[in-house]
């Protein structure tokens, strides 16, 4: 049995492959050219395949993508081809919904209005300095800093996606005391957990958007979701609602969301994907204040490392015993 690497890893991590595997022949490809040579014969294959790889494999089994999201890795002879192929989803859901929950938390309590303002040196509590809390005015009163936070058990969130990180960002909301519904295009398949209230399918995602305070894009970049968030999509939010996309940067279309800020139309957003990245310097989303921007960080954490490493291994071990395999996708569907 051959399996064949591309990019080449490391010499720990192909040391695990072995010893997982010790009957098998493995290839650690440092260029595309060794790849293409070693492909004849080859069984399985780790990382990023090419057509021309592929065209030359005559009995391939089995990919694994070295990456969670598939839009820039299938082509349609991958798709078309009998070979298994696997991702690394699975990985990120408790450290994408921390970020998440962060947005969340500064939304609510304008933390990030806070940091800007500490840049300038201003010591300002959000809707101005009549804004402080006169507690002999007695129960009751409110004031402009009532309405300037949100009280989280109080508030709504929608999640698009519904499956490892989605659940994931619910059931960190549910702790904050939010009521949660989400939409997914497979709403049946789910088991729905009690902090949830509803999972429906996609064809509710408009009243979801109306229902939401906070809208929580964790779904994967298909030929079903690119420009999903668009003018007429995000029209279906209410002024007061808050966009948030941990999912893919296609979903959302930049310059729609740009006008929805500038008309009112949504109260903020926060993004770490974009349709463009990096992020262009000169593009409008920096300059708003009710907007947070971040690098595409939300997948970081130091266990993610050891997290990719044991998927890995896990699943080269399981080939080379005959077992299924983790995180088989459908390639048509991308995920």
């Amino acid at each position: 049995m051959k399996i064949v690497i591309h990019p080449a890893v490391e010499a720990d991590r192909l040391d695990a492959f072995r010893a997982a595997a010790p009957e098998v022949e493995f290839v650690n490809a440092a260029d595309a050219a060794s790849a293409e040579a070693a492909m004849p014969g080859a069984d399985g294959f780790l990382g990023k395949i090419t057509p021309v790889m592929l065209a030359k494999a005559d009995r391939l089994r089995w990919v694994q993508s070295f990456t969670a999201s598939l839009e820039h890795y299938v082509f349609p002879a991958l798709v078309d081809h009998p070979c298994t192929l696997t991702n690394t989803r699975g990985l990120f859901g408790d450290v994408i919904a921390d970020q998440v929950m962060g947005y969340v938390l500064s939304f609510a309590r304008n933390l990030h209005v806070y940091a800007r303002r500490q840049l300038e040196r201003r010591y300002e509590p959000e809707g101005g300095s009549a804004a402080r809390v006169d507690f002999a005015s007695g129960p009751g009163v409110v004031n402009a800093m009532d309405r300037a936070t949100i009280y989280l058990p109080r508030a709504t969130m929608g999640i698009v996606g519904m499956g490892g990180i989605g659940l994931e960002v619910a059931r960190r909301a549910s702790a904050f005391g939010l009521t949660i519904r989400g939409v997914d295009p497979f709403a049946d398949r789910i088991q729905r957990p009690d902090h949830v209230d509803r999972i429906e399918g996609v064809d509710r995602l408009d009243d979801l958007l109306g229902w939401a305070d906070f809208v929580v894009i964790a779904a994967p970049h298909t030929p079903e979701t690119e420009r999903l968030f668009d003018a007429d999509r995000l029209a279906r939010m209410r002024p007061n609602s808050y966009l948030i996309n941990i999912g893919r940067g296609a979903i959302v279309v930049l310059d729609d969301l740009v006008t929805a800020l500038r008309g009112g139309k949504l109260a903020g957003a926060a993004l770490d994907v974009y349709e463009v990245e990096p992020l262009p310097p000169g593009h409008p989303l920096w300059d708003f204040p009710n907007v947070i921007l971040t690098p595409h960080t939300a997948g970081y954490s130091p266990v993610v490392a050891e997290r990719h490493k044991a998927l890995l291994v896990d699943n080269v071990g399981r080939f080379a015993r005959g077992e299924a395999l983790r995180n088989v996708v459908d390639k048509a569907l991308w995920f």
